[in-house]
This record gives C-alpha cells, sequence and structure tokens, in this order.
C-alpha cells in the first residue's frame, strides 16, 4: 500500500515560491538558448569534421605490413584486431587472451517513486496529495534509503558487499602490421559472455568476506552475491562479466608511423572511426553523420522544452496571483500554458535559425522564417483575446 503525504501550502507561500522559479525560469531560459545556439554550430562543425575526414580518406587494402607510403595519410581498412594480453578479472576467476573484459554490477534495491496531486482552494491555498510506493529493481549504485519519507522503509536497503565496477582493455593490440593507440581500442565493440571460473581460493575468499557459504552462485557469465539467484533479496549483488575478443574490424584513422592518430579539420575537430566487421568507408561515414544529426536532435527538443518550461516559470506569478479564484486561475494559466508553449518553440526555432545564418545562410532563412510566423501567429492570437474582451465588455 502506498505511504500518503498531505500537505497545505498558504497563498503567501505560493506567491513567494512564483517569484523564487521566476528566477530559476529565466536562468533555465537563458541557459537553453544557449545550449540551442552551441548545438547548432557543434552539429555543423563535427559535420564538416566528418566531410573533411571523408574528402581526403584513402582505401588502404591490405595493411599486414607497415606502408610508409600510408603515413600522415587518412585511411580506411580491414583486418583482423588482434592481441596476445591476458586479461585477468582475479576477483571473480576470469582469464582471457581479449581486448576487453568488463565487470558490471548490480544491486538489488527499493527504489522511491512518487505520484502526486495538487488541489487549489479558495483563498489561493493549495492542497497536495503524494503518493510514494517502493517497489524493489536492480540498480547500477546502492541506493541511500535514509531519506525515504515513509519510515517504514527508511534505512531497508542494504548491500551485502560493495563491488567495484572494473572495465580492463589489453595495451598491445595489432591491426595487420600496425599497432591500435588506446583510443581506437577502447571503441572496438562487440561484447561476448566471459568464462567464469572460481577457483577453490576465490569462493573461500568470497565464502569468508560475506559469512556464508552458499551466497556465492555462478551462473554462466553472471556472478551472484546472495541466497537465491531466483529469489533476490535487498542488498543482493550480480555481476555480469564479458569480454571482447580479437575479431575482424574496420578503421578509419591517421597513419603515424607504424600506429594511428585521430585526424584533425581545419576547425579543430577530431575523427576516427571503429566498426565491427567488414564495413564500407561510405557506410562508417554515415553511421557518423546519423549519430551526429541524432544527437543534434534530441539536444533541440529538450533544448526547446527548457525554453518552453522556463518561459511557464517567468510567467508563473500571473496565475499564482488569481489562486484567490481558482477557476479563473485555471482559464488564464490555460491562455499562459499555450503562449508559452508557442512563443517557446518560436523562440527556439529562432535562435536554431540565428545560428544557421550564422553558420549555413541558406538553410537558416527558411527555419527564420518559420520563426517569425509563430511570432506573428501569438501577436495575433493576443489581439483576438483583446478584441473578444472588449465585445464582451
Amino acid at each position: 500500500m502506498a505511504y500518503r503525504v498531505t500537505t497545505t501550502t498558504g497563498y503567501g507561500q505560493r506567491i513567494g515560491n512564483s517569484l523564487k522559479g521566476m528566477v530559476v525560469g529565466l536562468i533555465l531560459f537563458l541557459v537553453a538558448t544557449g545550449g540551442l545556439f552551441w548545438n547548432e554550430g557543434n552539429y555543423v562543425k563535427t559535420g564538416r569534421a566528418i566531410d573533411e575526414a571523408q574528402a581526403v580518406t584513402t582505401p588502404a587494402g591490405d595493411v599486414a605490413k607497415v606502408d610508409p607510403g600510408l603515413n600522415g595519410k587518412v585511411i580506411h581498412a580491414t583486418a583482423k584486431a588482434d592481441t596476445k594480453d591476458v586479461l585477468t578479472d582475479d576477483l571473480f576467476g576470469v582469464s582471457d587472451v581479449a581486448i576487453a573484459i568488463n565487470r558490471k554490477v548490480e544491486y538489488f534495491q527499493h527504489e522511491e517513486s512518487s505520484k502526486t496531486k495538487t488541489r487549489d482552494n479558495l483563498g489561493g491555498s493549495e492542497t497536495k496529495t503524494t503518493d510514494y510506493e517502493y517497489p524493489t529493481k536492480w540498480v547500477s549504485k546502492p541506493i541511500d534509503s535514509s531519506q525515504f519519507k515513509d519510515p517504514a522503509y527508511q534505512n531497508k536497503n542494504t548491500v551485502l558487499t560493495p563491488v567495484e565496477e572494473k572495465r580492463l582493455y589489453a595495451k598491445n593490440v595489432t591491426f595487420g602490421g600496425y599497432s591500435l593507440p588506446q583510443f581506437l581500442i577502447q571503441k572496438i565493440g562487440g561484447e561476448d559472455p566471459a568464462e567464469v571460473n572460481l577457483g577453490p581460493a576465490q569462493k573461500q575468499q568470497w565464502d569468508n568476506k560475506l559469512g556464508d557459504k552458499s551466497k556465492v552462485h555462478v551462473r554462466s557469465n553472471v556472478v551472484y552475491l546472495g541466497k537465491n539467484p531466483d529469489l533476490p533479496e535487498i542488498g543482493d549483488v550480480r555481476v555480469t562479466l564479458t569480454r571482447i575478443v580479437p575479431a575482424e574490424i574496420s578503421l578509419i584513422a591517421k597513419v603515424n608511423g607504424s600506429t594511428f592518430e585521430e585526424f584533425i579539420a581545419s576547425n579543430g575537430r577530431t575523427f576516427s572511426a571503429v566498426a565491427r566487421g567488414t564495413v564500407s568507408a561510405d557506410a562508417m561515414f554515415k553511421q557518423a553523420r546519423d549519430t551526429n544529426s541524432m544527437i543534434t536532435w534530441i539536444i533541440r527538443g529538450v533544448g526547446a522544452l527548457l525554453v518552453v518550461i522556463g518561459l511557464r516559470a517567468m510567467f508563473g506569478l500571473v496565475p499564482t496571483i488569481l489562486k484567490v479564484l481558482p477557476f479563473l486561475s485555471s482559464i488564464v494559466g490555460a491562455g499562459i500554458g499555450l503562449i508559452c508553449v508557442v512563443g517557446g518553440v518560436a523562440w527556439s526555432l529562432l535562435i536554431i535559425a540565428i545560428a544557421w545564418l550564422t553558420y549555413r545562410p541558406l538553410i537558416g532563412v527558411p527555419l527564420l522564417v518559420l520563426a517569425v510566423a509563430g511570432i506573428v501567429y501569438l501577436r495575433s492570437v493576443s489581439k483576438a483575446k483583446k478584441a473578444a474582451g472588449s465585445a464582451r465588455g
């Protein structure tokens, strides 16, 4: 059953909170505006670096031996990323010839979730009802339960034993006749389950540490610390071990003697790429552009949302003042909300358009037209409301 907390906030305190919200809203609005402008510049600069890299990339063909003629050139090649390094995770008995070994740790914990309903009262006060629930789930870090709202769940989270997450990388990885630097080694993907072999000595260490011989369970590449992996309890720990084994990869990077470095574009941006398997240069550059575009759209969406939230907070004082008459406040609040949404989107488009005018004018002009159209629409709506008000008067 949910734990319920009901609080009432007076009219004067709500006004004070709205005044604070105006300041926070202004800061949020300015930060989001700056972020939107930066994001467009980042997209263009990254795209130009990708274009420059593609324009100078040379297909290298066979890289079984170091070719002095490729030195200083940006190449695309496919070969086996190979190593003889043995990576060892002593805690869990993993030892293998691998490019990387990853130890992922999860804890079974209570997590606080809440749902809040608010009700405006005649006179301007507000009653807020919040229901707290505490479902259990696997999380990457232990959750501090001392601040949970429900006293019955406070300090309920425990941890059988803390385990550090860890990722090990081979130091010596070859690519045909070349050696791979760490920044490229860390870009190689494709994880497989690692083989866990807890020896008698390691098993004894864990038994001593946990104080119970029945709390260490190994299932494939998962080590479970707790009584029963099928019935997890609060505090149990689950460790998943994976590895990246030598495999065929495709690479785009600048040759530096018998190794590689990143390509540096004229605008200072760097570029290099690694893909698992045999992948063409065109496909790798397309993937780089798609990633750049996806990140840009995510930041655009988040930025526009923060602009709207900032505007809503900046103008939140008006409906709050009218909270003495809840029905009137709701009407005014809905109108302000609509204006903030349309205005926030229009402002975001305007900032994006200005950024594109700075970096790519041919695309910036249409965006500027859209932004101006949004602002004109807002003015027409405002005039229509004033006209309707005058007619009623």
